[in-house]
């Protein structure tokens, strides 16, 4: 079978939006009947139904106040900045709160609570992402534990780290990573896949019964041309990865070759964010430099539709949806 990414290119006059007034919408939950639910910078999640109405659902229950600046929002990350959504699964919302440093529980009423804001008595650090494996366990990737945070960028630290969470509680199950960020499983839950954001790579290793992790090795190129955030497998194996900042979609065949599928960076810009990032002098002006128009620093992906053929793009610093439709579908996630 070929592969059906092979000269596919995403055409500009292909791309939807839906939403409006989002507020860092990062990361995209698509149910099966076309409502979505959009991670929200105020402290919460957006539903977005499939005619364009919207709810904006924000937590309670927790002390998540935050400053109006948009340094001390964005920057310093002060106050609840929901990041990685998965659903529970009854349906609710587990938060990976970038702001916060905990995993969080959200009811759909709002209603929150704290699952975990320590490991073995030190905090979390830079809560990133959060998915759950068919056998209910959870996963949650952390950044960092850098203060401020965005030292990291400076400096490429390796102090990121990949959390199991299950009937035996909390615990590291692998570290050494370089701005650890989402983290994907195989169709048969053989191997985790993460995607090390700062060091431009992305890193799998097999999963063991009881949740051990080894086998470890770089999947794909050395360096995928961006800093690598959101990513998800479609049916034939491919997998695709946003490269926030760049502002470009990319994907890794299953025989390791990558794929432009979508190019909406601002090349000079993006040029020299790269020197920057190999001199080791990043600074957040050169981040906001390289940015595009379709979807500011493209952050995540999504599968949805009834087909699994709607890919839906997150952002932080867009305040819409963009979707099209892929020439093959998602591989179907963990539901609820």
């Amino acid at each position: 079978m070929t592969n059906p990414l092979k000269g596919f290119q995403v055409q500009r006059e292909d791309i939807r939006f839906i939403g409006e007034g989002l507020e860092r919408p990062e990361c995209i939950l698509a149910e099966r009947n076309g409502t979505l639910w959009a991670a929200d910078g105020r402290g919460g999640v957006m539903r977005i139904d499939p005619d364009g109405s919207q709810e904006l659902i924000l937590q309670k229950g927790l002390d998540n106040s935050a400053p109006a600046s948009f340094e001390d929002r964005y920057v310093n990350t002060v106050g609840s900045l929901p990041n990685g959504l998965a659903f529970t699964k009854g349906g609710d919302f587990l938060i990976a709160n970038f702001g916060t440093d905990r995993l969080e529980l959200m009811k759909r009423n709002g209603e929150s609570t704290i699952l975990i804001d320590n490991i073995d008595g030190r905090p979390i650090g830079k809560a990133n992402f959060v998915t759950r494996d068919s056998k209910g366990r959870l996963w949650l990737t952390v950044t960092t534990r850098t203060i401020p945070w965005t030292d990291h960028v400076k400096i490429n630290s390796r102090d990121g780290y990949i959390a199991l969470i299950d009937e035996k509680g909390a615990r590291i199950v692998a570290e050494n990573f370089c701005g650890t960020n989402e983290l994907r499983f195989d169709a048969r839950e053989e191997w985790l896949y993460v995607a090390e954001t700062t060091s431009r790579n992305i890193t799998r290793m097999r999963v063991q019964p009881d949740g051990s992790l080894s086998d470890r090795e770089i999947y794909g190129p050395s360096n995928v041309g961006g800093f690598c955030d959101g990513i998800a497998f479609d049916a034939y194996g491919n997998l695709w990865t946003t490269l926030i900042m760049a502002d470009r979609l990319v994907a890794i065949t299953p025989e390791g070759e990558l794929l432009t599928l979508l190019d909406d960076g601002r090349p000079e810009k993006t040029a020299e964010l790269d020197k920057a990032w190999e001199e080791g002098r990043v600074t957040p002006d050169l981040m906001a430099a390289a940015t595009g128009t379709l979807c500011p620093w493209m952050a995540s992906l999504t599968f949805g539709g009834p087909d699994l053929k709607t890919v839906y793009l997150g952002s932080l610093r867009g305040n819409r949806i963009p979707y099209f439709t892929s020439p093959v579908a998602g591989l179907p996630l963990i539901d609820w």
